[in-house]
Parts: structure tokens; sequence; C-alpha cells
């Protein structure tokens, strides 16, 4: 175990190197297939990638509590689902709902989105390595 758990350690780094998500809960990974997929298509359209990606990753790790998963998932399956509030494809307005949703997520749970989430997200929005 990592003597500073909220930082990457080189495992972390290796696999991101690898051009894989970081898997910080593999065996019990409950991650919308359509995530990343949508998280790819959206860089650089959305200002909020990173906190998406942190996101996903805390809402991934064991270590969250159940509650938090909950509200993480809820706020990252609203981001893939095609029919929301403001369609996506409507210019300067689409993703407004979305970051909204994710704003009020991370408000009610961010203190448990830990450092190792937001370089793990950091990462591999650097690397821009597809999954």
């Amino acid at each position: 175990m990592n003597e500073e758990p909220n930082r990457l350690d080189a495992g972390d780094r290796a696999e991101i190197a690898s051009g894989l998500p970081l898997a910080l809960d593999t065996p019990q990974r409950r991650v919308p297939r359509r995530f990343w997929p949508k998280f790819w298509a959206t860089l650089g359209k959305v200002p909020f990638s990173e906190e998406l990606g942190a996101a996903y990753y805390c809402a991934s790790d064991s270590q969250t509590p159940t509650r938090v998963k909950g509200i993480l998932f809820a706020a990252l399956a609203y981001f893939v689902v095609p029919t929301d509030m403001i369609p996506d494809f409507i210019a300067a307005l689409g993703f407004s709902d979305d970051a909204t949703v994710l704003a009020t997520a991370m408000g009610m749970v961010g203190a448990h989105v830990k450092p190792r989430h937001s370089d793990a997200a950091r990462i591999l929005l650097r690397r821009q390595v597809k999954p």
C-alpha cells in the first residue's frame, strides 16, 4: 500500500503511460460503457474534462463511500445520456446543463475527490490517451 494514499504510485503512472485509464478499483468497476467514448469525443469542447475524469476516478475508487459513488455516477450518467435538458449539439449551451449537474455533484461530495483522482485525470488529459 502507498505510504501517501492520495498520490499516484509508480504502478499507477505505468498504467496511464500504457494507454489505459487508471483503474483504481478494477474488480468492482461500474463505469457506464459510454463514458469513455463520450469523454474523448468531447475533449476540447467542454472546459470541465479534468473534473469529469476526477469524478470518474473517485467514483471508481474502492475507498470512496457508496453514497459518494452514487452521486458521482449519477452525474456521470447524466453526461453520457444522449437526451438531457439541453441537447449537447447546441453550440455554447449544449454542455451547460452537464456542467451544472457535475458542479452540483462535486459541491456535494468534492471533499472525497482526492489528489490521486485529480492527478490521474490530469495525466490522462495531458497524454490524451484513449482507452
